[in-house]
């Protein structure tokens, strides 16, 4: 597994889309277009492999399985009360929560001449989430916390408390994984945040698909886990510099001419489809 990570992590040149400092200007739908657009152009090898960094402010990101919730809009009303912006996402998974201590990363890759196994897209994330953490002194498992929001088997938890989650998402030859990492701030507040959504989005009523029950005791961030401040900047940095011990080239830039036509064309179809979700 360790060599086959290294081996996609080993890439000459990274071009690197930081947009971790963009604030409440920059809208959650607007990343989904964003990794829409870069699957696209790295898959047709228009640009080379791309790592892209982003937070935003105050988000609860839905599955399209939440969509689905009997009492939907009573949830998001009550998340809408609680100061979150509300999406529903194109790609697997329940919902998550997005805020300035939270730090998103995509590792977008071409499988235009190789494919790549879904396994190794998950184990190159959780390879260097570890060289970022090595620097703390920290380990962790890679197992299912099936009690913590958006539970899935590449969950990375220490101590049986998660704080962070990995998706991928296909597209037109480009590969996207995705992580989040909750850098700062509660864990367990984040959590029952999303408890106390299913509690009134759910209700009592019987549904076909089995929404996890939230224990916020199972959920903590990486400052609270390492007793010191690890914050979206620290674990930017760290991704850089393990990156540049590589020897990559990195290239920091925004989106080209082509790509921003092709971003206005995925932006307008990630809306589209979140507005069907949510029935606004």
């Amino acid at each position: 597994m360790e060599e086959k990570s290294k081996q996609l992590l080993a890439q000459p040149k990274w071009r690197i889309i930081d947009q971790t400092t963009l604030g409440d200007s920059f809208h959650a739908l607007q990343s989904f277009a964003m990794d829409d657009t870069l699957c696209s152009t790295i898959g047709s090898d228009e640009s080379p492999p791309t790592v892209r960094a982003w937070v935003h402010q105050k988000t609860v990101v839905l599955g399209i399985q939440d969509s689905r919730l009997p009492n939907l809009r009573d949830g998001v009303n009550f998340l809408k009360s609680q100061g979150y912006n509300v999406i529903v996402r194109n790609s697997g998974g329940l919902a998550v929560v997005l805020d300035d201590g939270v730090l998103n990363l995509s590792l977008i890759l071409s499988e235009k001449k190789n494919k790549i196994d879904i396994d190794q897209g998950y184990d190159a994330m959780v390879y260097l989430t570890q060289k970022m953490l090595n620097t703390y002194g920290l380990s962790f498992d890679t197992k299912e916390i099936s009690t913590s929001y958006c539970p899935g088997k590449f969950d990375l938890s220490i101590n049986g408390k998660k704080f962070a989650g990995i998706s991928q998402r296909r597209l037109r030859g480009g590969m996207a994984v995705q992580i989040y990492l909750c850098a700062t701030g509660s864990g367990s507040d984040r959590a029952a945040l999303i408890r106390d959504f299913y509690e009134v989005a759910k209700s009592n009523d019987s549904t076909k698909f089995t929404y996890p029950t939230v224990d916020p005791n199972v959920m903590a961030s990486l400052s609270e886990l390492a007793g010191q401040t690890i914050s979206v900047s620290d674990l930017m940095r760290d991704v850089l510099m393990y990156l540049k011990d590589q020897d990559a080239d990195l290239i920091a830039s925004q989106l080209s001419i082509n790509e921003i036509n092709q971003y206005d064309f995925y932006l307008k179809r990630v809306i589209d489809r979140n507005n069907k979700a949510l029935e606004l």
